[in-house]
């Protein structure tokens, strides 16, 4: 009896702290992405791939409501307890990041999976959020004694971790950490001459690596090249993706009325943003990314509450990852970003995305909360 009036409590606790705006919002995201699914993925298992019609649904819906589980976990979760979680589970995902080159699954040429049995899991998903919070917790423990040697280490692990990226290959996720990464050594009050430095560096790098290794990069050149010159390659998937999106207009073409799902093999995934809008319209569309936008907004202003610069970094470290990684989706889907494998968070199909978008969300939560002995 004791007990249960202790857990009533703190879930009460719980309830009245939590941001219930954010929570919300990704709420929100979750169960779009499960109404998304449906439309997107039908088709897709019945008429394509001979499978009964709600195979892919049904994951899509097993994986969200796991992913909402753990998201609520994470957040309810003491903030002390969950600190000591992040560098061993950290490096347990860096780990097996390290095992798919040995042992991994590969798929139309890029080796980025590794084969459960019950699921193929992309590890850099889980890599990411937790690659925010050690590197937000690397720079501020030592933020005012040495600065330019934290930074420089953090370099160093976001170089290794771009070298296995590479590898598999997979440049966008790649690109997602760099401009994370920047963003949060910019957050953490790094010189604008550093940050200068140390992006020409980048960039150098990059075109060197394509140069002196066209065998293993070319197909990053042929992208360029054809997304500055069409004509010169070949971009069926973002042409059709571009034109998905015009006709769908303001109002769409009705749920299940797009051909987008049916052409494009990776529509459900990398191409989610095009399928919603060909269906619903631009409007739905601009809904979404108006949630995306919001949470961001909410997360900054519950930055300027917190006092711990910890906390602080890591939120605005795990806010850029959010907004840069629908940036390139989007990008992506319009034609704006050259052609590079991207899943809307939240909303696009795939295990993976959603468990590492759970992850994310989690610890926003749990760091926004209003804390009384939390500690």
């Amino acid at each position: 009896m004791l007990r249960d009036t202790i857990n009533s409590e703190k879930l009460k606790d719980y309830w009245r702290n939590i941001d219930k705006n954010i929570l919300f919002s990704f709420l929100s995201l979750f169960f779009l992405g499960i109404f998304f699914s449906f439309s997107s993925t039908s088709s897709l298992a019945g008429e394509r791939l001979n499978k009964d019609f709600y195979h892919y649904f049904s994951r899509h819906l097993i994986f969200s409501i796991i992913a909402i589980i753990l998201m609520f976990t994470i957040s309810y979760v003491k903030i002390s307890f969950l600190k000591k979680t992040i560098f061993p589970i950290f490096v347990f995902s860096i780990i097996l990041l390290i095992l798919v080159p040995f042992i991994g699954v590969e798929i139309k040429g890029a080796k980025r999976w590794l084969d459960l049995s019950l699921f193929r899991l992309q590890p850099i998903e889980i890599v990411k959020p937790f690659f925010v919070l050690v590197i937000a917790g690397l720079i501020s423990n030592q933020k005012n004694k040495f600065t330019n040697y934290t930074h420089f280490l953090s370099l160093l692990v976001l170089s290794f971790i771009v070298i296995l990226l590479v590898n598999q290959p997979d440049v966008g996720q790649s690109i997602l950490l760099i401009t994370t990464w920047i963003s949060i050594i910019f957050i953490s009050g790094i010189k604008i001459s550093y940050l200068l430095i140390i992006f020409c560096s980048l960039v150098v790098l990059s075109m060197s690596l394509l140069f002196l290794f066209p065998e293993k990069f070319g197909y990053i050149t042929i992208r360029l090249t054809t997304f500055f010159d069409p004509s010169k390659g070949d971009s069926f998937q973002t042409d059709k993706a571009l034109a998905a999106i015009k006709q769908g207009g303001l109002q769409g073409q009705g749920m299940g009325e797009g051909i987008l799902k049916e052409r494009v093999p990776e529509a459900h995934t990398d191409y989610i943003i095009a399928v919603i809008t060909e269906e619903f319209g631009s409007i739905i569309s601009i809904l979404v990314i108006t949630i995306f936008l919001y949470i961001s907004f909410k997360i900054i202003k519950n930055c300027i509450k917190i006092k711990e610069e910890d906390l602080k970094i890591s939120l605005c470290g795990l806010s850029s990852l959010l907004i840069f990684q629908t940036f390139i989706h989007i990008g992506v889907n319009t034609s704006i970003l050259p052609t590079t494998g991207m899943t809307l968070p939240f909303l696009s199909y795939g295990g993976s995305s959603l468990i590492g978008s759970s992850i994310l969300a989690g610890v926003i939560l749990n760091y926004t909360k209003n804390r009384f002995n939390d500690e």
